[in-house]
């Protein structure tokens, strides 16, 4: 039986001190397996609305994004409640989230796919990179694109907006139950970020989708290959028995 996640913490080797609320294997398999093949898992499941809708990555050139998430919930700004005075509150939410997203989590906001103000900027998201977090989601904008997108660390967004986050979303909440993106997200859940977008991961079953992606993109990448050769997709994909059986033989003979 698969670990379950929530109850898993493992530390990457390679990034010391980081910590993943899943088996260290399965983030590495995670690391290597597209949205859309773990779409086609969690769609298998029943999981039908777990993919993040209209957002993209700021950032092409970054490697896929893994990590646990941490969440900012925001609602609709008041004008008397977010004048700018309101940062220098060292409790303000949006600032706590900054600063407490644990190292290697991703912090995904809700903002109510509304873009028309910036959920964070260049400066914060500068800090959560020098603190090691491993990603930003947001169903709303982000300001000072340009210099997110130079950053290390992957961002999606709906789109670039310059004004303020006062102009439109007043912080809230942190690390709670959040939409985003019509997605249900919980703190601690796993999300997957490529050039798709972003995918959403149930904690529980962290482990078993990367159990079953390994060998989804296995095959998938021998079913590209036998396409590129020149097969037809019929029987070859989804793949038949025949097929499966071309497969396990090639795959037996490469660990020989």
């Amino acid at each position: 039986t698969a670990t379950s996640a929530a109850s898993t913490s493992v530390t990457d080797p390679s990034l010391p001190g980081i910590s993943v609320s899943m088996n260290f294997e399965s983030f590495e398999i995670l690391k290597r397996t597209s949205t859309a093949s773990i779409a086609t898992l969690l769609f298998k499941r029943g999981l039908r609305n777990q993919f993040i809708q209209g957002v993209a990555r700021l950032n092409p050139e970054h490697e896929r994004m893994v990590g646990p998430v941490f969440t900012l919930r925001y609602i609709p700004a008041r004008e008397d409640l977010n004048p700018m005075s309101v940062f220098q509150d060292p409790g303000h939410p949006q600032r706590r989230a900054v600063e407490e997203t644990p190292e290697g989590h991703v912090l995904v906001m809700d903002c109510r796919r509304d873009a028309t103000a910036a959920s964070a900027g260049s400066i914060l998201a500068t800090r959560m990179q020098v603190r090691g977090c491993a990603g930003i989601v947001t169903d709303g904008g982000l300001r000072d694109a340009d210099d997110i997108r130079a950053l290390d660390m992957p961002a999606f967004c709906a789109h670039p907006s310059a004004p303020t986050n006062l102009t439109k979303h007043q912080a809230l909440d942190v690390n709670v139950p959040i939409g985003c993106g019509t997605v249900a997200v919980f703190p601690g859940d796993i999300a997957v970020g490529d050039g798709d977008g972003v995918i959403i991961i149930p904690a529980e079953i962290a482990d078993e989708i990367a159990s079953e992606a390994a060998d989804m993109e296995e095959c998938e990448a021998w079913v590209i290959e036998q396409v590129k050769g020149g097969a037809s997709i019929i029987g070859l994909y989804p793949a038949n028995d025949e097929t499966r059986a071309r497969f396990e033989a090639s795959r037996a003979q490469k660990e020989d």
